[in-house]
């Protein structure tokens, strides 16, 4: 048996990410054996949110509150949770949310969502879709609605 004590993970921070922005996170489903869930712990320090408002297509996603207090951003607007919290992020624009610590304290949350590929996420305040149907990246990409073309466009 695999396991990992949630309390003991490390979170991993990315320079490269913008002011807001500047959360850290440790990803552990693969570390159990995990193929359909994935499993994330982020942290956010005050002032910054793990990523923009979206929602997804063809993957759920669950937020468990671990340490401290969220503001979390929905399509009915904000709420503030507290530890022990859970909330489901259905597929589609009724599950869209953006997490956000208002506080003074550094904030835990666990996330847990299917694993279903491709992965596709709408970004509603920038108007732009993100596509990932590989585990390679090579052909993730990230536009805005704007820049649709005709499905024939290049082919005739």
């Amino acid at each position: 048996m695999r396991r990992v004590n949630l309390h003991g993970l490390e979170a991993e921070y990315d320079e490269a990410d913008p002011a807001g922005y500047r959360a850290g996170m440790a990803r552990f489903g693969r570390q159990i054996g995990a193929e359909m869930l994935g499993g994330t712990v982020y942290e956010l320090p005050p002032g910054q949110s793990n990523c923009p408002y979206h929602y997804e297509y063809g993957n759920e996603e669950w937020l468990i509150v671990l340490q401290g207090r969220l503001t979390l951003r929905h399509p009915g607007g904000e709420d503030e949770l507290e530890p022990g919290e859970v909330v489901c992020f259905p597929v589609g624009p009724d599950g869209a949310h953006k997490l956000t610590n208002r506080s003074d304290k550094t904030v835990r949350v666990l996330m847990l969502s299917t694993r279903v590929e491709p992965a596709v996420a709408v970004y509603p305040d920038s108007d732009k879709i993100g596509v990932w149907p590989d585990p390679d990246r090579r052909d993730h990409v990230i536009v805005r609605r704007e820049s649709a073309v005709d499905y024939f466009d290049g082919e005739i």
